[in-house]
């Protein structure tokens, strides 16, 4: 069976999803005061398919609710994935979007 962890890595600030300790993808975040912003996630190809992304997603959101910031979503997945799912205790700062621009909130 494959093992599937998800952590954390302030270090290069984003989440990481490794399949059998093999980087499988990553969701990257800035932290702001009282938020914290997702720019981009991505999932290797070779491991697409699995549902890895909304179990990133979901650990990833989660734990950004958990520590009392709010979640800016610039990055369409995870923007995609909020508007599908609760996250219990989430304070989602919508981006402002017009047909050319997205303002950030913060």
């Amino acid at each position: 069976m494959t093992a599937v962890t998800i952590t954390r890595n302030d270090d290069t600030s984003r989440y990481e999803i490794r399949s059998d300790d093999v980087l499988a993808g990553f969701a990257e975040f800035e932290l702001r005061p009282g938020a914290v912003r997702f720019t981009h996630t991505e999932v290797d190809p070779a491991f697409q398919g699995q549902g890895l992304a909304g179990k990133l997603a979901a650990y990833a959101l989660a734990d950004a609710a958990a520590s009392d910031h709010a979640i800016v979503p610039l990055c369409p997945y995870i923007a995609k994935y909020l508007e599908t799912h609760e996250i219990e205790g989430a304070e989602i700062r919508w981006p402002k979007r017009s047909a050319t621009t997205t303002e950030d909130p913060e």
